[in-house]
């Protein structure tokens, strides 16, 4: 009886084939590809750095150029053969006491107190409403997109219902007021004098409170409702439950929210432009329109320039304080 004998079948996961398949898992990829994987983010961003720079950078620099130069009318065809002028704009800008300058405080003054009251508001009626719309009750969804149609609407169209709102004669702000109301004796200017001042802060808190509104229904959305039973439960009231839990939950929120109101507000120009026009009343003189009155109807871009420029370093230097103090409340409530 023969014997077969049965040569030793090799296994698969001998040492020379692991060897050679864990070289070949651990080979890494090549040159091309990593360069391709790496690099498509930088490609899918770099539509947006080129809008980037032919929007906002390209031309801040050519503004800052110009300010150097004595850019009036004369020159407007070739403006690079303006005469260089250095720093000559920039101290007639700041030159309180020559009329020139004098306005430009009197602007500067106007836009910081319109910014102030603005902002403000919009952040409390923004506030009030967030916080009364996240109670469940019939109708809530319907008074969400009622309180958001302002901030959807285009500008231009707004400001010009409320323009037409103001006239002295047939708008419906009088017509309330005067006719109906009885509250003044005689209908009121409310696009020259004093009162523009408050035609334009009730237009911009019209406007702006909703995005307070959106922003802050947003954060409150992110509390756990555990935190406000319980301390329902404990005894405290709406008023304590705001001040200690729904504040400093949106903490981070409203850091947010106040500086880009402040930009928006400080920075505004179609709201005054197209409710007063060209030529601001002097109580609603806001420093955007001050810059364009300098620059486009006086044909001096060179001091137009200088303004924007010195409006820019004020913007930044506003943020940067405001960011640092605001971070250094953070940590120090955190470390609490």
């Amino acid at each position: 009886m023969t014997s077969t004998v049965t040569p030793p079948v090799r296994e698969s996961g001998s040492g020379a084939d692991q060897g050679d398949g864990g070289a070949r898992r651990r080979r890494l990829p090549r040159i091309p590809d990593r360069i391709r994987q790496g690099g498509l983010p930088y490609l899918l961003l770099l539509p947006a750095v080129l809008l980037e720079l032919l929007v906002h950078i390209v031309p801040m620099v050519i503004g800052i150029v110009m300010s150097f130069r004595e850019l009036t009318q004369l020159y407007i065809n070739n403006w690079g053969n303006a005469p260089w002028r250095a720093f000559d704009n920039y101290k007639i800008a700041v030159d309180f006491d020559a009329p020139l300058g004098e306005a430009l405080l009197h602007s500067f003054y106007v836009t910081c107190l319109f910014t102030v009251i603005t902002v403000g508001l919009s952040w409390l009626f923004g506030m009030a409403a967030a916080v009364t719309l996240q109670e469940n009750f019939r109708g809530r969804g319907l008074l969400r997109a009622v309180f958001l149609t302002p901030y959807a609407l285009p500008v231009y169209a707004a400001v010009i219902t409320w323009a037409f709102m103001f006239q002295r004669d047939n708008g419906m702000i009088n017509h309330v007021l005067h006719n109906q109301l009885g509250l003044t004796d005689e209908p009121s200017f409310w696009l020259i004098g004093d009162n523009s001042f408050i035609a334009l802060v009730v237009v911009a808190v019209w406007k702006s409170w909703p995005f307070a509104f959106l922003m802050l229904m947003a954060g409150l959305q992110n509390i756990p409702r555990e935190l406000y039973e319980a301390a329902s439960i404990d005894g405290a009231g709406i008023w304590q439950q705001i001040r200690k839990i729904t504040l400093p939950s949106l903490r981070p929120v409203n850091q947010v929210l106040v500086l880009v109101l402040f930009l928006w507000t400080f920075n505004d120009f179609n709201t005054p432009y197209v409710l007063f026009g060209e030529s601001a009343p002097e109580a609603a003189d806001l420093i955007s329109i001050h810059i364009y009155q300098s620059s486009f109807v006086t044909w001096n871009f060179g001091t137009g320039s200088a303004m924007s420029v010195l409006l820019l370093l004020f913007l930044l230097l506003v943020t940067a304080v405001y960011l640092v103090a605001t971070s250094r409340g953070r940590k120090g409530s955190g470390a609490v």
